[in-house]
């Protein structure tokens, strides 16, 4: 109990002082003091910035004095700013986690430089959870949170599918949620419905539906590469769909690499975004021993023991089913980077996320799994840090208000000891983080994580 308080009461001082100008710890102006800027447009490098932050936004950059009066100065001498990471694929606890796990979620996030998080499986609280962290009542990125799951199961009917769609775009939820399991005529209400209504979908394909007419319906999003491989399947093999396996790893070897491109250039037609979320498949579903992984992985002591268990028999399945081997899966990856590489450079864009906390993937320590694999598949440290940062932007048509170290945008800020772009190794264990002008320094994440990792042995 001792540990729970603790928690709550950093998190509850960490909103206090920002939220008071008068505070003997923090003020409304902070001001980051000859620092190097990373323009992550074109990955320049401006040195000797002072990068002055008020009210939650960054008000001067350059600025010629260094009498800032009462503001916080925090020292940026051989330090790297760039902005605050987007992760594309999250998840949020529901309810029945509880709410000290939900504010440790968060906190995980934020303590490795994610500013801003897209929650993927959407519940009533997560809304109420959006509009306390848009009025800085908690310490947490920026929500935008999807539906309830929009699957085979909840969604059985065209009739049912008009009237939750009408009723989540009423709830004020950002965007649908799309899962496997929907049928044709279904998904095609889906579609007219929220066409109609005016909220986007993003997510998974439905085998029935496929890639090539998910592209062309509109999703905002397809998450996964979900349905790309199995679209590499010549009509001529006649194979059954629904015996694609893991996001089509059944149908690696039939799979056409001529194809790909032809799908990467549809996205860019219909101008539909990509996120691979290849952690999941570099950890998830890779041959390695998930007793080695849980035993080797620092990150994983963020996480409650009972949910390292749960992943560690959930990888074990999937290994040691028959169909599975090193060759394939192999070969599988292979395809999955060619697909990445393709869509970045001929589709209409990449978008970062990791899918945690899914299988093997511990919220915010995840994202740079994520970016080492998509740097694996050909990208670039300034390509893959653009997908998590000016591209979610553009995403949500919110370009210059975050995503950038730029006047005028969101205080959403990562300081960093060495260049990102030299070493992508280097974004890991930020210097300090800023969300909306909430300034939380190593001191302060390291004690927090702490305080996590205690609390995750006894559950």
């Amino acid at each position: 109990m001792k540990k729970i308080t603790k928690i709550i009461f950093i998190l509850a001082l960490a909103s206090c002082e920002a939220q008071n100008p008068e505070s003997d710890m923090t003020s409304s102006v902070s001001v980051f003091q000859n620092v190097k800027v990373i323009d992550v447009r074109d990955g320049s490098i401006t040195e000797g910035v002072n990068v002055v932050v008020e009210n939650g936004k960054v008000t001067s950059m350059n600025a010629s004095s260094n009498n800032f009066g009462k503001a916080t100065i925090i020292d940026g001498k051989g330090k790297f700013l760039m902005p605050g990471l987007t992760e594309m694929h999250a998840h949020i606890p529901s309810p029945q986690w509880g709410r000290d796990r939900t504010d440790e979620t968060l906190f995980l996030y934020l303590s490795n430089g994610v500013t801003t998080i897209r929650g993927m499986l959407g519940h009533p609280e997560h809304l109420k959870l959006r509009a306390k962290a848009e009025n800085n009542e908690i310490l947490s990125p920026r929500i935008f949170t999807s539906s309830p799951s929009v699957n085979g199961n909840s969604v059985k009917n065209r009739e049912e599918a008009n009237e939750k769609v009408a009723q989540y775009r009423a709830d004020g939820y950002d965007f649908l949620k799309i899962h496997p399991g929907l049928k044709l005529e279904v998904f095609n209400e889906i579609v007219k419905t929220a066409n109609d209504v005016g909220i986007g979908f993003s997510g998974h394909v439905p085998v029935d539906i496929g890639v090539r007419r998910a592209i062309a319906s509109g999703y905002s999003s397809i998450d996964h590469i979900d349905g790309f491989l199995e679209g590499l399947v010549p009509a001529s093999t006649n194979v059954d769909p629904n015996q694609n396996g893991f996001f089509g790893y059944n149908f690696t070897h039939l799979a056409d690499a001529e194809k790909i491109d032809e799908l990467a250039y549809l996205t860019k037609k219909y101008k539909v975004w990509v996120v691979p979320t290849q952690s999941l498949f570099g950890r998830w579903f890779s041959p390695v021993d998930p007793e080695t992984i849980a035993g080797n992985d620092p990150d994983f002591k963020y996480m409650p023991r009972s949910t390292v268990e749960q992943w560690i028999k959930s990888k074990k399945s999937l290994i040691e089913n028959p169909e599975y081997s090193v060759e394939k899966y192999v070969l599988f990856t292979d395809l999955r980077y060619q697909l990445i590489k393709s869509l970045h450079e001929n589709g209409h864009g990449l978008l970062l996320g990791s899918d945690a906390p899914q299988v093997f993937n511990v919220p915010g320590f995840s994202i740079h799994h994520e970016l080492a694999g998509i740097i694996d598949a050909g990208l670039t440290p300034l390509e893959a840090i653009q997908t998590g940062t000016i591209n979610p932007a553009t995403f949500f048509g919110m370009e210059g208000q975050f995503g950038e170290v730029k006047t005028g945008a969101s205080a959403d800020l990562i300081l960093l000891d060495n260049n990102p772009l030299e070493d992508i190794k280097n974004l890991r264990k930020p210097a300090g983080v800023m969300v909306r002008g909430r300034w939380l320094d190593r001191e302060m994440i390291d004690a927090m994580l702490l305080d996590i990792a205690e609390r995750a042995k006894d559950i």
